[in-house]
């Protein structure tokens, strides 16, 4: 039986009650990018918000991208939108700590791939994992404003 008391409760509520998404991170990742966490990212409880977990795989995505010589705007020669994300939280975050944000290109089709994030604490211990996520990303022509195709060089590239 549990009690209405602490957080113990509140665990077994929400693991009882809700459905919890489960990502399966794939076992390598082609890009790590250190990201200090700022006072800007801490909220009312001390520790890193929940929105801040999004920040981060942003600015990962931003650096993951600039490593191939590619933006959000021109991914080889076009541009892309998130179509969806799922965060699977783990540990809380702290101001002065610092991320090691792992980022792993899969699943790539016609005119999408989804990007995994493996968020952990440096150093990395037993324990260090502090989020994982996955975002769908779709290639998109913004001046035609449609979907178009993932480019065939990146594909390649991305493939290997």
């Amino acid at each position: 039986m549990y009690t209405a008391q602490g957080t113990n409760y509140l665990y077994c509520l929400i693991k009882f009650i809700m459905a919890r998404i489960k990502i399966e991170l794939p076992t390598a990742f082609q890009f790590s990018a250190l990201i200090p966490v700022r006072i800007t990212d801490i909220n009312y409880g001390g520790h890193a918000g929940n929105d801040t977990i999004l920040s981060i795989i942003h600015e990962a995505r931003m650096q993951f991208l600039q490593q191939y010589g590619c933006t959000e705007m021109n991914f080889g020669g076009t541009g892309l939108i998130m179509s969806d994300v799922g965060i699977e939280f783990k540990n809380e975050l702290f101001y002065g700590d610092k991320l090691r944000a792992s980022i792993a290109i899969a699943e790539i089709t016609k005119v999408s791939f989804a990007l995994y994030y493996k968020l952990e604490k440096e150093p990395t211990t037993a324990h260090s994992l502090v989020a994982t996520a996955r975002t769908g990303m779709v290639c998109y022509n913004y001046a035609a404003g449609k979907i178009t195709a993932f480019p065939e060089a990146l594909k390649q590239l991305f493939s290997n």
